[in-house]
């Protein structure tokens, strides 16, 4: 695919950040409502790209990040994890000396165990710590694409199980999330899912929640799993980002996976979220 270049739009400006994944986006301020034209620009640039990194922003207040989160969709809700006082559309990652987990620490299309896993996330990152912290993305459009054809012959048709209480349980103990407070969900998708709007074919599988292909018995599931999961994984097709003060990061979670580096203890990292929800996978 030929990647428009920076002036191919009039009212941003989408800078590649690598040859084969993401972007830089400037000339948008989302502290404040954007133009109809603008907008538009910015989802043409989102499903070039897979990722944007909107950069030299302010804070973001955290209605008007819904409002914009509101503008690809309706919001997802997050079956575990805490939310933002007063702001229940937000989930707020933060990380400290204290914390028991940081929050995406192995590669993950997030809450791919929901029936309808989320179109895409927008993080702000709001605290930094003086190095690291960084997220890496990985391009799953690419990773199917370099399947040899036997093996996209034999993954065409299979679905694999996304579950989530080996994640979810017990993980927000220390920020006040019981058990009895949460929902696990688990869902059956296919491996390779068609994106709804660009027509392209991706894997759909991450070793976070998925954990079994249907029909396979446990040793060829497991087996095939890995497979993939290295596959996907590969050095070829990902960036890695290092955030600068107030960046937003907006991905894609129907075809590009990520994965936050935790190497900054004990310093502190914290940055708010928000999830448009998407629909069942095909």
């Amino acid at each position: 695919m030929v990647q428009p270049k920076s002036n191919d739009y009039n009212t941003i400006s989408a800078v590649p950040f690598a040859p084969n994944l993401g972007a830089e986006i400037y000339g948008v301020d989302l502290s404040e409502p954007i133009s109809d034209e603008q907008f538009a620009e910015v989802e043409a640039a989102f499903h070039t790209y897979q990722v944007l990194f909107f950069k030299e922003q302010k804070e973001i207040p955290p209605q008007q990040h819904i409002d914009f989160g509101k503008r690809f969709g309706p919001l997802h809700a997050h079956p575990a994890a805490p939310t933002m006082a007063g702001f229940p559309e937000i989930f707020e990652i933060h990380a400290t000396k204290d914390s028991k987990v940081a929050n995406g620490e192995f590669w993950h299309s997030d809450v791919s165990c929901d029936e309808t896993p989320p179109l895409g996330t927008m993080l702000q990152m709001h605290i930094l710590p003086p190095c690291g912290g960084d997220t890496m993305f990985s391009d799953s459009y690419a990773a199917y694409d370099d399947l040899s054809e036997p093996i996209k012959k034999m993954l065409d048709g299979l679905t694999a199980l996304h579950s989530s209480e080996h994640i979810y349980k017990g993980r927000y103990s220390d920020r006040g999330r019981n058990d009895k407070d949460i929902d696990c969900p688990e869902a059956t998708h296919p491996i390779v899912r068609t994106h709804p709007d660009t027509g392209r074919k991706s894997l759909f599988v991450n070793r976070t929640f998925t954990t079994k292909i249907n029909g396979l018995s446990d040793s060829e599931s497991d087996a095939i799993l890995e497979m993939l999961f290295q596959h996907a994984e590969h050095i070829d097709y990902q960036i890695r980002y290092r955030w600068s003060l107030n960046d937003m990061a907006f991905w894609d979670n129907r075809c590009c996976m990520h994965r936050a580096i935790w190497d900054y203890w004990p310093a502190e990292r914290k940055g708010r979220r928000v999830t448009v929800k998407g629909e069942r996978p095909v």
